[in-house]
């Protein structure tokens, strides 16, 4: 059925993810069925997860899911930025978590992929400010075995204290050199310094 699709077909459904018309969304995969979408992209390579996922439209995201391959939540635009990417540069937790934790999607590897700018979706939001999506990716993420190091972002490391009811600590540092310490204690994440500020790269 895809092979029906006009450049207006494809145009109206990146704007209704856009824009959250979950009802034009539903019609598009009704006349044109739902392997279409994951083959629709925008001149910059974004997705109808990439529209839909840059601006919090939960409803729309709901309704993609279960429709597309799992291998789109991965998919990356022409800057290499993955939708979870996007959602993190506009601070939708909502979205990331459903990205992240969707059945049978890549799930927490998710938090790992780096686009062109060698930032991962936890870079996006140090550099973006966003405090609350910063400390849930880090809550999330897989962590080293004790004892070792791990490279969270390519200017972050994650330092571990041996001994199982220790705290861990993470450092998070921007290309300015400022430091941002985070300490998790079991399933607890608190703050020891707000994270710094730096400008959102182009992605």
């Amino acid at each position: 059925m895809s092979s029906n699709l006009s450049d207006d077909d494809k145009t109206d459904l990146l704007l209704a993810c856009r824009y959250g018309d979950l009802e034009d969304v539903q019609a598009f995969v009704n006349q044109h069925g739902a392997s279409s979408l994951s083959e629709i992209w925008d001149d910059n390579g974004n997705s109808v997860l990439h529209m839909s996922s840059a601006n919090g439209h939960l409803e729309v995201l709901d309704y993609l899911l279960p429709l597309i391959p799992s291998s789109l939540l991965s998919a990356k635009n022409n800057s290499g930025s993955t939708a979870l990417h996007w959602a993190a540069l506009n601070s939708q937790l909502e979205v990331a978590k459903k990205l992240v934790q969707h059945p049978g999607g890549p799930g927490l590897d998710l938090i790992d992929i780096k686009n062109n700018a060698g930032h991962s979706p936890l870079g996006e939001a140090e550099n973006a400010g966003w405090e609350e999506g910063a400390k849930w990716f880090v809550e999330v993420m897989r962590l080293e075995p004790e004892g070792s190091e791990q490279q969270i972002d390519d200017e972050a490391t994650l330092d571990m204290e041996d001994g199982a009811n220790r705290d861990i600590e993470v450092e998070i540092e921007d290309a300015d050199g400022k430091i941002a310490k985070m300490t998790i204690s079991g399933n607890t994440l608190n703050p020891t310094a707000t994270p710094p500020t730096a400008p959102s790269p182009s992605s």
